[in-house]
């Protein structure tokens, strides 16, 4: 099976803009390397096998908004790599896996995942308090929070913009990679000293993180944590899954995990980028959008199969999990196999030869003299 470089186009030259950049980043860094997949032992193959033919039995999904077959959106987001998440997530149990699964398909439903337009949700950005910018030492987006950049009131607006973004995220993933970068800067700002947010919605966001995007989370990178948001994050570690908490880090140099030229100055890097949101925001929708139907055209191309493989999507395979199908055979096969098939025809009787007339006059004259 043929292969390209992980990071798809990391290898291009990018221009360094005059200025400081106004919009996303589109690949990592040439150095930047996934850790890759984890082979698969023998039992979780089968677990695997097992909760694959689950998932192919389904034929409705029934939530809050009533019962309709599984649409080819949800066929193509039940990758080989979704079902691993959510089997790595219960530790490989393979039913509640599949539970979980069911469960997050009626969420995306029932929340109107793919319903989030950039429109609705543009309002919540209008400040950069979250940005996409950048990939990590081993090619995970960087998905920025600025929490002293906050420019709306609580309300579910703002829940659903973070989940807009995480979806945006995921767009941007490239081969390989299944996890992001999470980089949250709690320094205050003129008109915000108490970033943290209220323990109502961290619950909540908590509660979709852990539920509905099982095993996104590559490492947590935090800055500028006053004694307010110590505070908080005191509270709502007992929501904290204990894996999750292992990948939280405090106030380390962010150097460490992304390279210096994609880390944004505000986090100690040399990337100097400036919000503005009519530039950045439509870019981002437009990057997001061409990778997203380039996935889905793969996705189609290789027979809209459940359970594809998000490196064949991404663009680093080139064949999914499709059988392949069979080379048509050449005029001289086909010539050589209708001569193998041809049925021998029965052997016909040699016919009596035509008479002439002379002996027709011979065999009449006895019949002559007789009378």
């Amino acid at each position: 099976m043929a292969t390209v470089a992980a990071n798809g186009a990391a290898n291009t030259t990018q221009e360094k803009p005059s200025g400081p950049l106004l919009v996303p980043l589109a690949t990592p860094t040439p150095e930047s390397k996934p850790y890759g997949r984890p082979a698969l032992t023998a039992d979780e193959k089968e677990k695997y096998s097992w909760l694959l033919e689950q998932v192919k039995s389904y034929t409705d999904i029934t939530s809050e908004k009533g019962t309709s077959p599984l649409t080819d959106e949800e066929k193509q987001w039940l990758t080989r790599e979704c079902l691993l998440r959510y089997l790595r997530a219960t530790k490989w149990n393979q039913k509640d896996a599949e539970k979980r699964l069911r469960d997050t398909l009626i969420w995306r439903r029932e929340y109107g995942v793919s319903e989030l337009t950039p429109e609705h949700i543009s309002p919540e950005n209008e400040t950069g308090k979250q940005v996409l910018l950048g990939f990590d030492k081993q090619g995970r987006p960087c998905h920025y929070l600025n929490p002293g950049r906050q420019n709306t009131s609580p309300s579910p607006r703002q829940v659903q913009h973070l989940v807009f973004m995480l979806e945006r995220v995921i767009d941007m993933m490239p081969a390989q990679v299944e996890t992001l970068s999470l980089m949250i800067n709690f320094k205050s700002s003129k008109t915000r000293s108490n970033t943290a947010p209220g323990i109502g919605q961290a619950r909540e966001v908590l509660h979709i993180l852990q539920n509905h995007y099982p095993e996104r989370l590559g490492k947590a990178l935090i800055i500028n944590v006053p004694w307010v948001v110590n505070g908080f994050f005191k509270l709502i570690t007992p929501f904290i899954d204990p894996l999750t908490r292992e990948k939280l880090k405090f106030n380390e140099d962010m150097s460490q995990y992304v390279p210096k030229e994609q880390l944004w100055t505000e986090f100690n890097g040399s990337l100097e980028f400036d919000y503005n949101h009519s530039v950045y925001w439509p870019a981002l929708v437009k990057m997001c959008d061409e990778k997203r139907q380039a996935r889905t055209q793969r996705w189609i191309a290789g027979g809209k199969q459940i359970g594809e493989l998000e490196d064949y999507l991404a663009g680093s395979l080139d064949k999914g999990v499709a059988p392949p199908t069979p080379a048509p055979a050449s005029e001289t096969e086909v010539v050589k196999a209708v001569e193998e098939l041809k049925i021998s025809e029965p052997a016909v009787a040699d016919a009596p030869a035509a008479k002439s007339e002379e002996d027709v006059k011979v065999e009449a004259a006895p019949a002559s003299a007789a009378a």
